[in-house]
């Protein structure tokens, strides 16, 4: 079977990343968290102070873009690649509701988003990747042979990030995650630069009421119908 680029984009919260783990395992592909790459910037950004609540120097942070060294390193024990920011593993870090409620403003730059696509370009070079975020299918790679676009209500991908949140023992509170999952869908599909929308080629899945096997399955039956053809 050729070796194919398979773009996943869609809202937060709506499992891009468990789709696209799941996927790349299963085909034996490369599998990239473009989230994790601009959470990793965020974390950056709120370690040296350059954001908070109520202040963001975007000029500092464009300004250390190029003492950013982002690297994915699988971990044998775990299934997956782990995010390492400045070769310190920041996986657990990057994953907090404190992280989720920057990153938006962080990927809103269009430094941040330069420097980071132009990665993900070369990651993808070869084929053989499954790759989420929010513009795969629509600035990275354009001539994906699969795209797929995720959505779910603002409510059912805030139950499902606030019991993921509770079981990793964070103290927050469902409104809170509610709150960060409208914000960050407003800044996502409002940004001058590469903005949330779907592409014109994309299959758009509502997994609202979908279980992680038949979403995995629905999406794998269109992966089988594109590698199989001549």
């Amino acid at each position: 079977m050729k070796k194919i680029t398979i773009a996943i984009d869609g809202f937060s919260s709506t499992g891009k990343s468990t789709l696209a783990k799941q996927l790349a395992n299963h085909l034996g592909y490369v599998y990239v968290d473009t989230g994790a790459m601009y959470r990793a910037v965020a974390f950056f950004a709120m370690q040296n102070g350059y954001i908070s609540q109520d202040f963001f120097d975007k000029a500092s942070l464009i300004n250390s873009l190029p003492f950013i060294r982002l690297e994915f390193k699988f971990n044998s024990d775990l299934g997956f690649a782990e995010m390492y920011l400045n070769d310190v593993n920041v996986e657990t870090e990057i994953r907090t509701i404190e992280v989720s409620s920057f990153v938006s403003k962080v990927a809103e730059i269009s430094e941040v988003r330069a420097k980071l696509v132009e990665q993900q370009k070369e990651m993808g070079a070869n084929k053989g990747i499954v790759m989420d975020g929010r513009d795969i299918g629509t600035v990275v790679f354009p001539d994906a042979e699969l795209k797929v676009f995720m959505t779910a209500s603002a409510t059912t991908r805030a139950e499902r990030r606030f019991a993921e949140l509770q079981q990793k023992g964070d103290n927050v509170t469902y409104e809170a995650v509610l709150k960060n999952v409208e914000e960050r869908d407003y800044i996502d599909t409002h940004r001058e630069d590469s903005p949330l929308v779907m592409a014109e080629d994309a299959i758009e899945i509502d997994n609202s009421h979908l279980t992680r096997e038949e979403q995995f399955e629905a999406v794998l039956s269109l992966v089988n119908e594109i590698t199989k053809m001549d």
